[in-house]
């Protein structure tokens, strides 16, 4: 195949001539569906583009079956964008398709590649295209029009780039005027095609770098593009290829009902391309051997992947700290948190075990041994610590000053207030509590859970006022290890079905290709 000026992302719009005033300001609305399904079909897009990093590295090539899906995926996505708020372009629904629609009035093409550089795949997707990130993100905003996520986790386009801020204008220019201004099209447009190079470079569909160039207008400039073959008439030097020319010299070749300078696929590629051309270019978008069944495997399977890869490092994360984050004495613990009152004591909000109490208060055969230790701030002093009923605790300091603990991290901690006075006794005296310690210097107190409502009490030892410690949590979690080995079995088990669902459809999209 040889080019002269076309890039391997072909990328063609039409602008319609009667755009509605006012459908726009609901567009939002009417692709919520298309939103929804294009969500799980990026997630199988970045499950295959993975795939295919590595088929590249090891072969050279990209798997045509994939190519097509991935290459869908873009198309759909461009039609959506373009119809909603990429563009405001078209007002005519796009279709649930990864096909190529040659009268939709959006279209790209992407051209397969038959060899891809093995060493150029490790950098080119983030090394080599940050310059085009760095412009990409300028036109639509954070670089990942695609599929961008907001900070609030809302799926949205644009982003607030130029291209959001330019269509916008341009929608309000409609809404007054009842025309699209065509020099904002225009440029539009073309910082839409820049972005969708960038897409089909950095996702690895071709190793051809995107050129520095705005090409403006909904139609490519099409100079010369030719598909050879060994021999034959054709192109000088390039024995029976087959050309796609300019715009104005090309209009037998284009299909009823296709956007002016676009050459079509013949109806055996059904995809979009050029008419005649070798196998391997028919089929460069989603053909005929995605079903609408394989292709919602390919989505399950991604999901799944997703979760399995998760539920793998979650294993893994679990096992690494089980194995290696245990003190001599085969506690896990909890970063160092500071509690201060001016009152007399310190107390926890009460834990329920076996009764809906917080997340973490598991039975003893999961949670195991629990420590806790607190280091006075002035170790000169005595401290108090221990564990006993709430009713108890409520009841011994009843009229008592002293604060709540509502919420802690490592950063600090905040706390409900309780006004009163001195308490009767000193708390050692009390026969109440489960588990205590006192005396000067750190203080641990081991505690064996059991069901009930529990609160940790700390004060001085004497009962007076002021009181502030570091304190640490830890327990011995005899369970871990098999929580460790379910996340890790589950992900394997789960990443096997994937990789079935994803593989089973590939297989059989491929022998569907035509010959």
């Amino acid at each position: 195949m040889a080019a002269t000026a076309n890039y391997p992302v072909h990328v063609d719009a039409t602008l319609d001539p009667h755009l509605s005033r006012w459908l726009w300001l609901v567009k939002w609305i009417l692709v919520i569906p298309h939103y929804f399904v294009l969500f799980f079909l990026w997630l199988a897009f970045a499950v295959l583009t993975v795939i295919a990093f590595f088929a590249i590295l090891f072969t050279g090539r990209y798997p045509s079956s994939m190519f097509e899906f991935n290459v869908g995926v873009l198309r759909w996505t461009w039609r959506v964008n373009y119809y909603a708020y990429g563009a405001l372009g078209t007002d005519r629904y796009p279709p649930f398709t990864l096909a190529d629609v040659p009268d939709y009035p959006a279209r790209l093409h992407i051209e397969y590649p038959e060899r891809l550089s093995r060493g150029l795949v490790l950098v080119k997707w983030w090394l080599l295209a940050i310059p085009q990130y760095i412009i990409v993100g300028f036109f639509v905003g954070g670089g990942a029009w695609l599929a961008s996520r907001s900070n609030d986790w809302q799926w949205s386009w644009g982003g607030g780039g130029l291209v959001g801020v330019l269509v916008l204008v341009s929608a309000v220019i409609l809404a007054v005027t009842g025309s699209y201004p065509r020099s904002l099209f225009d440029f539009i447009l073309g910082m839409d095609r820049w972005a969708l190079r960038v897409a089909g470079y950095a996702t690895l569909m071709t190793d051809r770098y995107p050129p520095f160039r705005l090409d403006l207008g909904g139609h490519e400039p099409q100079d010369t593009l030719t598909v050879g073959g060994p021999a034959g008439p054709g192109e000088p030097g390039t024995p029976g290829a087959v050309a796609m020319s300019t715009p104005a010299t090309q209009s037998a070749a284009t299909s009823p009902g296709a956007p002016a300078g676009w050459v079509t696929d013949s109806p055996v590629g059904g995809t979009g391309g050029v008419p005649g051309a070798p196998p391997q270019y028919r089929g460069s978008g989603a053909g005929s051997g995605w079903t609408p069944g394989r292709t919602v495997s390919v989505i399950i399977g991604g999901v799944l992947a997703f979760l399995a890869v998760g539920l793998v490092i979650g294993g893994a994360a679990t096992l690494w700290a089980d194995r290696t984050h245990r003190d001599s004495a085969g506690y896990l613990t909890s970063a160092d948190t500071t509690f201060t009152t001016a009152g007399r004591a310190l107390t926890s909000q009460g834990v329920s075990i076996d009764g809906g109490g917080p997340e973490w208060a598991y039975p003893r055969s999961v949670l195991g041994d629990v420590r806790f230790r607190f280091t006075a701030d002035d170790q000169a002093r005595g401290t108090f610590v221990g564990i006993a009923p709430t009713s108890d605790v409520l009841g011994y300091l009843s009229g008592v000053e002293y604060s709540t603990v509502t919420d802690f991290s490592s950063g600090g901690a905040t706390y409900t207030s309780h006004a009163g006075g001195a308490p009767a006794t000193p708390p050692a005296e009390e026969g109440f509590w489960v588990a205590e310690a006192s005396g000067s210097g750190t203080q641990s107190l081991t505690w064996a859970p059991s069901s009930g409502d529990w609160t940790i009490v700390v004060m001085n030892a004497d009962g007076s006022p002021g009181v502030s410690v570091r304190a640490d949590a830890g327990a011995t979690v005899p369970a871990l290890t098999w929580v460790a080995i379910g996340l890790l079995a589950g992900g394997l088990i789960l990443l096997a079905a994937s990789t079935a669902l994803i593989a089973v459809p590939i297989a059989r999209a491929s022998s569907a290709k035509p010959a």
